[in-house]
């Protein structure tokens, strides 16, 4: 049965989501990939610096801080997934200058101003973030963004069993975006 192929867009927040899977932060799991003319440059997620023990093991400092989420984020051994998708670009020599950024959640202040800084055009992501100072930047910037909402849908397919040959209705859920707006 052929399903319905998913828009570009589509396509690379399902990536983001996937990416977002190996995040290591006991608050958030965010994923961020950076791609430029349909092709992916580099992705993150959210974690300690590379052979640092991750919060999952020590703790999160917020927590016993007792931290706001949105507020400090220098408070905080991980980087974020944005951080992490730039400088893994910056490791290996790959320019993001007039690429997008696709990320599970709206980016802080901080990994705004980097991705001003480093050219990224456009922001696609699914969930906000509690950062005001975030949302000023972008609108006195030239940064594009769009929040992108999925939509679960649900199919009834008829499906043989492969035992006994008799049909079977079964569920099959995935995620369609159902359009993006202006944030």
């Amino acid at each position: 049965m052929k399903t319905k192929r998913p828009d570009w867009d589509s396509y690379f927040m399902e990536i983001a989501h996937i990416v977002s899977k190996r995040s290591t932060c006991i608050r958030r799991n965010v994923g961020a990939l950076i791609v430029k003319n349909k092709q992916i440059l580099a992705t993150g997620y959210n974690g300690a610096p590379s052979g640092l023990k991750h919060c999952m093991e020590v703790g999160c400092l917020r927590d016993q801080m007792k931290i706001a989420s949105g507020e400090r984020h220098e408070l905080c051994r991980g980087l974020h997934a944005e951080q992490n998708a730039i400088i893994q670009a910056a490791y290996h020599g790959v320019t993001i200058n007039g690429a997008h950024l696709y990320c599970t959640h709206l980016p802080c202040s901080i990994c705004i101003k980097m991705l001003i800084n480093s050219g990224i055009k456009k922001v696609f992501y699914l969930e906000g973030y509690p950062d005001d100072l975030s949302m000023k930047m972008i609108d006195e910037s030239s940064m594009l963004i769009e929040k992108v909402a999925f939509q679960k849908q649900t199919k009834k397919v008829s499906k043989k069993s492969a035992k006994d040959g008799s049909e079977k209705n079964i569920q099959i859920k995935d995620k369609k975006r159902k359009g993006l707006r202006k944030a």
